[in-house]
């Protein structure tokens, strides 16, 4: 039940977007229906607004009801799976900027939260912000040393100001949920949480933080993308002091053609470090819009990228990341088959779907592009297209796979930018191609099953314990209840694979010690040593885990 409290403000929500004749929100809540009656006391629709599309009359209404509708907006704006391509892309249009609050306001937040004065704790700092947004503002400092930094301080009163707002967009998503038609589809209450989840997120400055630093870590190097270093001992959970980076926005295509820097090797770095982010080091910049991603115009031969803002950061779960690397192989090699049995395989539908359904469905989203250039085919159109297909045989995804089909929207976005003439497919192919055979390679898998052998080893002589209290318990009645047929014959063949793995690992790892100590202490005897590392290559192959088709 909605509280009285919020009815003034849901009336005023209300009235706003009849102001915007977006008649068919008002309609899909009934409650609202009768304000359509006082529509002619209205004032007209503002000159601005008259004879634009509705995503643009959208935007301006939600611009307009203040920022945190704005970043609800934003968040629509990702969720193509649910809203129309053309209201999407107005959305994603919405600026986040309001009036900064007063400079002394801001020396006294980071007083209190640094415990010293200013003066002591920079050797400069300027009271006239840099950028301002809803929920913080920046300001340019020095430290003692000479180095030029930015302290980004969240607003005052900021957290309660949200909750409020935060119970508002609640009271919204129930009246849809309760009385849209479409509410099954629209799922209110889940974009309301992910607007909720984004701004805890964006008011811890330390997380924020920390994602720098790990971003900065990945790209070491600094030759590809560049991520400014975090000054830690002046930040706290509301104030964070980054290193002052210098660049031009990427869509500034005047300012980079000025600077004499190769675009169209910017444009394939661009695309190559988002499949980076996301395949190798499964941590990615997720609004990564060109007010967030600059370019370097110092650096003329080898230009790179500057990342800014590490507010909304994103990872998969292992398994998502690999049934998606895999989903992008077979859809660079138009292998619709193997689309369709990898999407039932990775969970995303269930079992009982009729999989050459699927692959037709597939290829009737997938054979239109194919008959384009390959340098005119957007692949972030193409995966927001069969996400949308899929939905019919009861795709379930992730939230954090909507906000990585995002990230690929914008970062194909600036790529096209930079060079229209792009390929992306030439570029991404054999970047992902070259990442899965490093990460999936033999190395790689020794690697890990070094890792995880102890842990292994430890487990191991309770394996036959735990299968004997469980079947006891069942003989007893003690557990009546079956778990899912599926995920139980799932679970029994993983640890017959483990088990499978760990004996042979075993036997593997013995025949490689027996084959050094062999060499070693019979050097010209060599024929015993080889056959026991042969033996051990065996071993390890006989308990390879196979992978499913």
């Amino acid at each position: 039940m909605t509280p009285l409290r919020l009815a003034p403000r849901l009336l005023r929500v209300a009235a706003i977007l009849l102001k915007y004749h977006l008649d068919e929100l008002v309609d899909g809540a009934h409650l609202f229906r009768p304000l359509k009656l006082v529509r002619p006391f209205f004032p007209k629709l503002p000159a601005d607004a008259r004879g634009l599309p509705r995503g643009a009359r959208l935007r301006l209404a939600m611009t307009e009801l203040g920022p945190i509708f704005v970043k609800a907006g934003q968040v629509l704006s990702t969720r193509r799976d649910l809203v129309p391509a053309d209201v999407a892309d107005e959305l994603a249009l919405l600026q986040d900027q309001v009036p900064p609050f007063p400079g002394g306001e801001a020396r006294a937040i980071i007083e209190r939260e640094l415990k010293a004065p200013v003066t002591t704790l920079f050797g400069s700092f300027d009271e006239v912000p840099l950028a301002s947004a809803s929920i913080a503002q920046v300001h340019a400092a020095t430290l003692h040393d000479g180095r030029e930094v930015v302290v980004k301080v969240l607003r005052p009163g900021i957290d309660k100001r949200i909750a409020r707002d935060i119970d508002l967009l609640h009271s919204l998503g129930e009246l849809a949920q309760r009385w849209h038609p479409n509410a099954d589809k629209i799922r209110p209450l889940e974009v309301v949480a992910e607007v909720e989840k984004m701004l805890d997120n964006e008011l811890d400055l330390q997380r924020e933080g920390a994602s720098a630093s790990l971003l900065r870590r990945n790209f070491a190097s600094g030759i590809d993308l560049y991520v400014p270093e975090v000054i830690w001992e002046l930040s706290t959970e509301r104030a964070l002091t980054l290193e002052r980076v210098r660049g031009v926005s990427a869509d500034d295509i005047a300012a980079i053609d000025a600077a004499g820097l190769d675009r169209k090797h910017l444009a394939e770095k661009g695309v190559r470090l988002f499949y980076e982010q996301v395949f190798r080091d499964n941590f990615f910049h997720a609004d990564a819009h060109p007010g967030n991603i600059w370019v370097d115009t110092a650096r003329i031969d080898e230009p790179r990228f500057i990342a800014l803002d590490f507010g909304i950061m994103g990872s998969l779960p292992e398994a998502d990341q690999y049934w998606l690397a895999e989903n992008f192989i077979a859809l660079f090699e138009r292998d619709y088959a193997r689309i369709a049995q990898l999407h039932v395989a990775a969970g995303w539908m269930p079992s009982t779907i009729r999989l050459d359904e699927l692959e037709a469905a597939v290829r009737t989203v997938c054979e239109p592009y194919f008959t384009r250039p390959l340098s005119q085919i957007s692949i972030a159109e193409l995966v927001v297209k069969l996400f949308q297909t899929a939905r019919r045989f009861e795709l379930t995804l992730q939230p954090q796979l909507i906000l990585l089909q995002k990230t690929l929207l914008n970062i194909e976005g600036v790529g096209r930018m930079l060079d229209p003439e792009i390929d992306i497919w030439a570029v991404a192919h054999p970047v992902l191609r070259r990442i899965l055979r490093e990460r999936y390679s033999v190395r790689a898998t020794l690697r890990d099953v070094r890792r995880r052998l102890p842990e292994w080893i430890h487990t191991a002589p309770r394996v036959p314990e735990l299968v004997r209290d469980a079947l006891r318990q069942v003989a007893s009645g003690e557990r009546r209840e079956v778990a899912d047929p599926r995920a139980l014959l799932l679970a029994q063949d993983e640890a017959r694979r483990t088990r499978r793995l760990l004996a042979f690992g075993m036997l593997g790892s013995s025949l490689f010690i027996c084959a050094a100590l062999v060499g070693t202490l019979a050097p010209r005897g060599m024929w015993p040593a080889v056959v026991a590392a042969v033996l051990g290559v065996v071993s390890f192959s006989a308990g390879w885990p196979r992978r499913n088709a």
